[in-house]
């Protein structure tokens, strides 16, 4: 990580860098909570890589104060699918998921799930996890989004290179960077030997 990332007082996500406007939740969050001072920095990033040095200005948002800058996308791209466990933990799942760096969340039906969205419920809830990645990326001074789909059925993912949680299933490498973790039933016999073949 860029130290200026790790040392500004914030970081926020903006539409545009050189127009760095604050939603009103982050004026909040900066103003209320964090209590910022005029002046202090404030790292800025359009979530798909690019980002740039900001001062903040109180009831003006945000100044810039340095040059736009961009990461490159990191190769492999992780990603995690997990089958919906029950009470909250979704949202903790998807929280620590982005905090940790992965790039792609998906979030899985499996057979033996016991928990399973509808379009709305799901519709509702993906908004919210949106929200709990976006909170999750600032924390952890991420210049990329991490892109959340699903529901979807654990069978659509099966292919090549494709990791399940489970003994005896292909290991955790480079050559395969994506990761299903299974429901609390555990994964059914047509499952596991679509992922472990």
């Amino acid at each position: 990580m860029n130290s200026s990332l790790r040392s500004s007082a914030a970081h926020v996500f903006v539409e545009s860098l050189d127009d760095p406007v604050l939603a009103e939740v982050d004026v909040h969050h900066l103003v209320r909570v964090l209590r910022l001072r005029d002046g202090e920095s404030v790292s800025a990033s359009d979530g798909l890589g690019s980002w740039r040095m900001c001062r903040f200005v109180t009831g003006a948002g945000l100044s810039p104060a340095g040059d736009i800058a961009t990461e490159p996308v990191a190769e492999p791209q992780i990603t995690i699918g997990f089958a919906l466990p029950k009470a909250d933990r979704p949202e903790w799942i998807v929280q620590k998921l982005v905090e940790i760096g992965v790039d792609r969340i998906v979030i899985l039906h499996a057979e033996r799930s016991v928990v399973r969205w509808d379009t709305e419920r799901a519709q509702r809830h993906l908004a919210k996890f949106d929200r709990i990645a976006r909170e999750a990326a600032m924390q952890s001074r991420r210049v990329r989004l991490a892109s959340l789909e699903g529901p979807t059925e654990v069978m659509s993912l099966a292919s090549a290179g494709v990791a399940v949680a489970e003994p005896g299933g292909i290991p955790v490498q480079i050559s395969n960077p994506t990761i299903l973790i299974g429901p609390e039933g555990g994964w059914s016999g047509p499952e596991l030997a679509a992922f472990t073949t």
